[in-house]
């Protein structure tokens, strides 16, 4: 597979153009670069599969030719990882019996990694996270 064959599985396999970078396969124009992404180049005669994450590139593996990079960058980019664990007995206990509060730490959760961000919240004026679902009831509290 050389980088064209790449770009085009890619796209067939549905992965997002903004998720991966390939010399010669440009992504749709505007479409906004996220933080991190995977990339493919050649460098002094050998092929690099490295991340960029905020602008600082990562080599991850290096390859004598185009076909083994290209199948590495495809491979990281569909591989779907482990499936997911079953809970524990104590894990499904608390998901059966405390949805609400694990709503609520989770949206107290949201709030400080916003406000930590300089992000506004969701809440009140005074940034509090907002309350409960409306339909849902109450909540309940700590």
């Amino acid at each position: 597979m050389d980088r064209h064959g790449l770009c085009e599985a890619l796209r067939a396999a549905g992965v997002p153009p903004g998720l991966y970078e390939v010399p010669d396969c440009p992504g749709p124009p505007g479409l906004p670069r996220p933080e991190a992404r995977l990339y493919l180049e050649e460098r002094a005669g050998e092929w690099v599969v490295g991340a960029e994450e905020r602008g600082v590139r990562t080599v991850l593996d290096r390859f004598p030719d185009e076909d083994r990079a290209c199948r590495s960058l495809y491979a990281r980019l569909t591989e779907e990882g482990p499936p997911p664990s079953p809970p524990t007995p104590d894990e499904s206990e608390l998901l059966l019996h405390d949805g609400e509060g694990i709503q609520r730490r989770a949206r107290e959760q949201l709030a400080r990694a916003l406000r930590a961000a300089g992000r506004p919240t969701e809440g009140d004026a005074d940034g509090r996270p907002p309350g409960p679902v409306p339909g849902r009831g109450p909540d309940p509290g700590p």
